[in-house]
C-alpha cells in the first residue's frame, strides 16, 4: 500500500507539474506578445510628444492609457542618456525632493539603441510576476529614449494555475487519507488476527499446546484460525500421550551426556554446536563465555585445536572426506596456558538414515593429561632407575671380574678392598629397590600400627646414623628438641624413614661448611586456653634451596630437583615416601625454601591421648584426590614458629 501510495502520489505531482508548467508557459506567451504590441502601439503614440518636448500632453495621454487598462504597472520614460523624467504611478514631480534626488532607469546588458523591436523579459517580485517591455523611442530618424512597461500577468490563467494547484493538493492530500483508513482497517480487520496467528505458532513452537485463538473473524481468515485451534488440540492429546516418555528419554540422554568422564560435542553440517555437554566445555574453558549452541565451533575452540581441526571437520562436513577420515579420525593436542592439557579428539561423521548424507559431526574429547603425566613419569623413573641401577651393577661386575681373574696376584688389602667396594654397591642397589618397594608398600592398602612414639628416640638415631656421613662433608648436625616433650602417636618405623631421607636430602644439597638441624618442639595453641595438642618437627639446611617453580611438584613420584645436571644420586622417591607417611599419620609436610639460603620441611604430629583409641590405618590421601579449597598451602602462605625463615 505504501508503494501503491507513492506511485500515485509521484503520478498526480507530475501531472500537475505538468498541467501548471504548460499553463504557466501560454500564459508567459501571451503576456510576452501583448506586451510587445501595446508597447509598439503606445510608442508610436508617445514619440511625436517626446519630441516636440510635449510633457503636459504627454502626461495627460499616459495617465489616460494607464487608468485605461488593468494590464499595465508601470510606464516609465527615459532620455536617451538613460534618467527617467516621468513615469505612472511616479512622476519626476512627486519623488524629488529639496535634494533633488535623480532616478535613472538601469537598461539590460543585451539592449541596444538602434534596435527597432522592443525587448521583453519577465522577472519575480513581491506582488508577483511581471513582463517588462523596452521599447526604444524614435522620431524622425533620432533616438529620443526608451519607455519601459510592466504589464500584470493574465488574471484568468493566474486563477487557473492556482486552481489547478489547490485541486492537486486536495487530490494528494485524499490519497493520503485513504491509505491512513486503509491502514487503520487493515490493522483492525486482517493485522491482528495475523498477529494473533503468528504468536499463537511461536507458543506451539515452544512447547505451549493449550494455545487458542477467539477472534470474531470470518472468511478464509476465520477458516485458517478454526484449523490452528484443531491443529492446537491434536497436537496437545499427542502431547498428552508421548512428551512424557519423550521427556523422560531426553533427560536420561541428558544426563548420561552430562556425567560421562569425555568430553562431546556434536555438530551439525554447517559446524554449528548443537550440544556440548559440561566435560566439554571445561576442557574448552567455555564456562564463561555464555551459550555456545547454535555458534560456529570453530569461532570457540582454543587455537591450538582450531589449528588442526579447521581442514579434518570442513572435509568431514562437505560429505566426501578422504579415506583416513571416512572412519573416523584421532588428534592429540596440547593444550596451552591457562588449561595446561593434553586432549585427545575423535572425530566421527552422523550420517542420516539412509547412511548417505551427512547430517552432523561428534567430537569426543579425553583429557588424557594425567595419563601424559604418567607416561612421562615412568620414562623419567625408568631412566632415573636405569642410570642408578647401571653404575653401581657396573662397579660389582668390574670388581668380581678383576678379582676372579687376577685375585691371585692381588694382595689381601686390595682384595678386601675390591669385596668392600663391591659390598657398598649392593647396599646402594638395595637402597634403590627398597625405595620403589616402600614408596609401593605406602600407596597400598598395608594396615600400620599406631602407637605412643618418643620423638627424640627417631631423631637421635637419624643423628647417629649420619654423622659419619656429614663429618665426611663437613657439614654439621643440629639437634633442637624441647624438653619434656610428650610422646606423639605415629609409626617408630616410619617416622624413622622420614627423618632419614630428610636429613639425606639435606646433606646431599648442602656444601660443606653447612649446617643441617632437626627441631622438635610443642606447637603452642591459638588460645591461651586451649591444651597443646601437636608437636612441630622441622627439618632446615643451607643447602642450595629450591626454585618457586620446582617447589608445587617436589612431592611427585620420580621428581628430582637435580634432574637437570644429574650430578647426584638419587631416584626422585624420597620425598614422595615422606608425604605419604605423614599422611599417614594424618598430617601435611610443608616447605619454605629460599634458593641460596636454604630448605626447611616441617609437619605436625598429633600428642599420643592414653584414653584415645588405637589407630591401626589411615586411608593414604592421594594430593589429586583432594578437594577444590583443600590443596596443600603453598609455600609463601606458611609462617613456621621457631624456623629461619619465621
Amino acid at each position: 500500500m505504501a508503494v501503491a501510495t507513492l506511485v500515485v502520489s509521484l503520478l498526480m505531482s507530475g501531472l500537475t507539474f505538468w498541467a501548471v508548467n504548460s499553463i504557466q508557459q501560454d500564459a508567459r506567451l501571451n503576456d510576452t506578445r501583448f506586451g510587445r504590441d501595446l508597447g509598439l502601439l503606445l510608442a508610436a503614440n508617445v514619440a511625436p510628444l517626446i519630441g516636440e518636448d510635449n510633457r503636459t500632453e504627454l502626461a495627460r495621454f499616459s495617465h489616460s492609457f494607464y487608468s485605461s487598462t488593468s494590464s499595465v504597472r508601470y510606464m516609465l520614460y527615459a532620455d536617451e542618456d538613460g534618467n527617467i523624467f516621468f513615469g505612472i504611478p511616479f512622476s519626476e514631480s512627486e519623488v524629488q525632493n529639496s535634494l533633488t534626488i535623480r532616478r535613472r532607469m538601469q537598461l539590460p546588458d543585451n539592449y541596444a539603441e538602434n534596435l527597432e523591436e522592443p525587448m521583453v523579459r519577465q522577472h519575480i517580485t513581491p506582488d508577483g510576476e511581471v513582463t517588462d517591455v523596452f521599447i526604444p523611442l524614435n522620431y524622425n530618424g533620432s533616438y529620443l529614449g526608451v519607455l519601459a512597461l510592466g504589464i500584470n500577468p493574465n488574471p484568468t490563467v493566474v486563477t487557473s494555475s492556482h486552481l489547478t494547484r489547490d485541486v492537486t493538493i486536495a487530490v494528494y492530500i485524499s490519497i493520503w487519507v485513504m491509505v491512513i483508513l486503509g491502514a487503520v482497517f487493515n490493522a483492525l480487520i486482517i493485522t491482528r488476527p495475523i498477529k494473533e496467528l503468528l504468536s499463537g505458532v511461536k507458543n506451539i513452537a515452544a512447547g505451549n499446546f493449550k494455545q487458542r485463538i477467539d477472534l470474531p473473524v470470518r472468511g478464509e481468515l476465520g477458516e485458517l484460525i478454526l484449523n490452528f485451534n484443531e491443529m492446537a488440540e491434536r497436537l496437545k492429546s499427542y502431547e498428552e500421550q508421548n512428551i512424557e516418555e519423550l521427556t523422560a528419554e531426553k533427560a536420561k540422554l541428558e544426563t548420561l551426556m552430562s556425567t560421562i568422564a569425555d568430553g562431546a560435542v556434536l555438530l551439525d553440517s554447517s559446524l554449528r554446536v548443537i550440544l556440548a555437554n559440561p566435560t566439554a566445555q571445561r576442557i574448552f574453558a567455555w564456562d564463561g563465555n555464555g551459550t555456545i549452541v547454535g555458534e560456529n565451533v570453530l569461532h570457540h575452540l582454543p587455537s591450538a585445536v582450531n589449528i588442526e581441526l579447521t581442514r579434518p571437520l570442513y572435509q568431514l562436513a562437505s560429505g566426501d572426506p578422504p579415506s583416513e577420515l571416512r572412519e573416523g579420525a584421532e588428534f592429540r593436542i596440547a593444550l596451552p596456558e591457562p588449561t595446561n592439557r593434553t586432549v585427545r579428539l575423535l572425530l566421527n561423521t552422523v550420517l542420516d538414515q539412509h547412511r548417505e548424507n551427512v547430517r552432523g559431526i561428534a567430537m569426543t574429547v579425553q583429557d588424557i593429561t594425567r595419563e601424559v603425566e604418567l607416561n612421562e613419569a615412568k620414562s623419567q623413573f625408568i631412566s632415573n632407575v636405569s642410570h642408578e641401577l647401571r653404575t653401581p651393577l657396573f662397579n660389582i661386575k668390574s670388581f668380581i671380574e678383576t678379582l676372579h681373574e687376577y685375585g691371585d696376584s692381588l694382595n689381601e688389602v686390595e682384595r678386601r678392598e675390591f669385596l668392600e667396594t663391591a659390598n657398598r654397591e649392593t647396599d646402594r642397589l638395595t637402597r634403590l629397590v627398597n625405595d620403589v618397594l616402600d614408596l609401593s608398600r605406602l600407596e597400598s592398602n598395608k594396615r600400620y600400627h599406631f602407637e605412643a612414639v618418643e620423638i627424640t628416640q627417631p631423631i637421635e638415631q637419624t643423628i647417629r646414623t649420619h654423622q659419619l656421613n656429614a663429618r665426611d662433608k663437613g657439614i654439621e648436625l643440629v639437634q633442637d628438641i624441647e624438653p619434656g616433650l610428650p610422646p606423639v602417636l605415629g609409626n617408630y618405623d616410619l617416622l624413622l624413614q622420614v627423618f632419614s631421607n630428610l636429613m639425606g636430602n639435606g646433606l646431599k644439597f648442602t656444601t660443606s661448611g653447612g649446617r643441617v638441624a632437626i627441631r622438635a618442639y610443642l606447637l603452642e595453641p591459638e588460645h591461651p586456653h586451649f591444651v597443646a595438642t601437636h608437636v612441630r618437627v622441622e627439618v632446615s639446611d643451607t643447602g642450595i634451596g629450591i626454585d618457586p617453580e620446582d617447589q608445587a611438584a617436589i612431592f611427585d613420584r620420580f621428581f628430582r630437583v637435580e634432574n637437570r645436571v644429574h650430578t647426584l644420586e638419587g631416584t626422585g622417591l624420597g620425598l614422595s615416601i615422606v608425604r605419604n607417611i605423614i599422611e599417614k599419620h594424618h598430617s601435611e609436610v610443608h616447605l619454605v625454601s629460599e634458593v641460596g639460603v636454604g630448605t626447611t620441611f616441617w609437619f605436625d604430629l598429633a600428642i599420643f591421648q592414653e584414653n584415645a583409641p588405637v589407630i591401626e590405618n589411615l586411608p593414604t590421601v592421594e594430593q589429586n584426590d583432594l578437594e577444590p579449597g583443600q590443596e596443600t598451602l603453598a609455600a609463601d602462605e606458611l609462617v613456621l614458629p621457631g624456623s629461619p625463615e619465621s
